[in-house]
């Protein structure tokens, strides 16, 4: 068994900030599904939205967010996570992450714009903003004596309480599989963070890296937290589409440097969707590349920047240019083939402005949570500020509590569990996952598809449990589990919202009600019951 103050589960940049934050004072472990850069974070591109000129407002920033958001946004929330932008951007600099400058600007850093922002407000490194900070971040966390990173380790199941029969329901630690030996550790803690991002690999088409299987929602779902607004998926307008290139993101700021979606004959539409044009939300224009894709059965349609310079797209987007260039796409002369793809999880585990979750001592930080800012759609550039934000946030509240020690845990046992005879079972079962998904519970909804996909949802359900009961655990049967688990929370939460707002757009329902509320969704005792049976039953 491995023991630590604190242990983060995810290396994005929630969980490394927060490393950061508190391995002056505890003894932190930090443990990632695969390498410690193999994240979203690291892909990021565009860049972190803050408040830094002194022509730009924190009520403009404010108010852009809670317009993309579609009257879903906590403006508690949002105003807090705005007020600490500024101080953010201060901590990353000061830890040495190189932004772009510019000698004109009344900070010295150049700030880009994006669409829903009525600002420039984007602090970014070039193109490649997520990996500049990920990297500087990663460096100051492999440095520190206090912080143990274990990579490879894909996380099972939280340790509650509840699940090991106690009056209480705190959270204790996880049980983690150590992918390379197979092997099942037990790991404890005082406090265990969240930090694993979102479930972009439940569709089919996603801009996301392969480790996005929404582990821990579905953890904290079986642990017994509330999730919300899981129907809010957001679909970035703009991934490339070319064979040789998986799930590679053409960012926002091309668009916001005057980048035209337009027709394979050149014809420009978004003018005639919405009066912001390319400027407008990702879900306007996700929206209407799926209208003309679908009206003129079009694979994709095209972004045109070649009205820039190379000089300005090289420095601008060195990333995308030499990306494009390499499958034989010169940016420069020519438009870039892009299509729709689920890209952000917008909702996620309730969480409160500390990040602190309905189990004791279990917090979640980044896009798996829901902290109330992104509402029916999140602004872009603001999933970055909040990781910074509520980081800091949830290390300050744990570091402001009373020392617990966690009860001796038992270990796993696998006494009871065999080989699996075939693995077929678990692959087919994933494409079919993602392929309805795409299908069903894409951009445009409709309540028959919707059913069609709960249906489904039901007998992989039923599969995978046998499997998860009667066969060793593996890394593909753990995140088909998972994945399943967030696909029928996003189902559930669709099928309960009748309107559409923001990223959930039904057929049946095209209108948006007055007074929207949040979809909140609490764990079914039955549900709780027979999780609580079946993990018993691995102990």
């Amino acid at each position: 068994m491995l023991q630590f103050d604190t242990l983060i589960i995810g290396s994005g940049l929630a969980g490394l900030a927060l490393a950061i934050k508190l391995a002056d004072h505890q003894k932190v472990g930090l443990i990632t599904k695969k390498s410690l850069l193999d994240g979203a974070s690291d892909r990021a591109q565009g860049g972190i939205a803050a408040v830094l000129s002194g022509s730009d407002s924190l009520d403009a920033h404010i108010h852009d967010t809670l317009t993309a958001g579609a009257g879903l946004c906590d403006e508690t929330a949002t105003r807090y996570v705005v007020e600490h932008g500024k101080a953010a951007i201060d901590w990353l600099i000061a830890q040495g992450v190189p932004f772009t400058r510019d000698s004109s600007s009344d900070m010295g850093y150049h700030l880009t714009r994006e669409g829903g922002h009525c600002h420039r407000r984007i602090i970014h490194a070039a193109d490649a903003t997520g990996h500049a900070v990920q990297e500087t971040l990663a460096a100051r966390v492999l440095s520190h004596p206090n912080i143990t990173v274990l990579e490879n380790y894909l996380s099972i199941d939280l340790i509650t309480g509840s699940k090991l029969g106690l009056p209480n329901n705190s959270c204790y630690g996880v049980y983690a599989l150590n992918c390379p030996s197979d092997e099942v550790t037990t790991i404890a803690a005082r406090n265990t963070i969240l930090a694993t991002g979102g479930a972009g690999k439940v569709y089919l088409y996603t801009t996301n890296p392969d480790t996005a299987t929404g582990d821990g929602i579905a953890m904290a779902w079986r642990a017994g937290c509330r999730v919300a607004n899981m129907e809010f998926i957001q679909f970035h307008p703009t991934c490339l589409y070319h064979p040789h290139a998986k799930s590679f993101l053409i960012s926002e700021a091309v668009r916001g440097e005057g980048g035209i979606l337009k027709l394979p004959d050149g014809t420009r539409f978004m003018p005639e969707h919405d009066e912001r044009a390319e400027l407008a939300p990702r879900d306007v224009v996700a929206r209407a590349i799926d209208f003309e894709m679908k009206k003129h059965g079009l694979d994709c349609v095209y972004l045109d920047i070649s009205h820039q310079s190379v000089e300005f797209l090289q420095e601008h987007f060195p990333t995308i240019y030499t990306r494009c260039l390499s499958l034989g796409i010169n940016i420069s002369k020519e438009p870039i083939p892009v299509v729709p793809a689920a890209h952000y999880t917008c909702g996620g585990v309730v969480a409160d402005l500390h990040g602190r979750t309905d189990v004791e001592n279990l917090y979640a930080v980044g896009e798996v949570a829901y902290s109330g800012l992104h509402g029916a759609n999140r602004l872009a550039s603001n999933s970055l500020l909040e990781c910074l934000v509520f980081a800091d946030a949830a290390a300050r509240d744990i570091l402001g509590k009373p020392h617990r020690t966690p009860p001796p845990l038992p270990a796993w046992d696998e006494s009871r569990v065999t080989d699996a005879d075939e693995q077929i079972v678990i692959s087919h079962n994933w494409a079919e996952l993602r392929h309805f998904m795409w299908d069903y519970v894409g951009i445009v909804r409709t309540n028959k598809r919707l059913q069609r996909a709960q249906h489904r949802i039901q007998l992989l359900q039923d599969e995978i449990h046998e499997y998860y009961s009667n066969f060793h655990v593996t890394p593909d049967l753990l995140e088909l589990r998972n994945l399943v688990m967030n696909a029928e929370l996003i189902v559930q939460s669709a099928l309960s919202r009748h309107e559409s707002r923001g990223l959930h757009f039904s057929k049946d329902y095209p209108e948006m009600q007055a007074n929207p509320q949040p979809t909140i969704l609490s764990p079914n005792a039955n549900r709780s019951h027979e999780e609580h049976k079946n993990f018993k039953k691995l102990l």
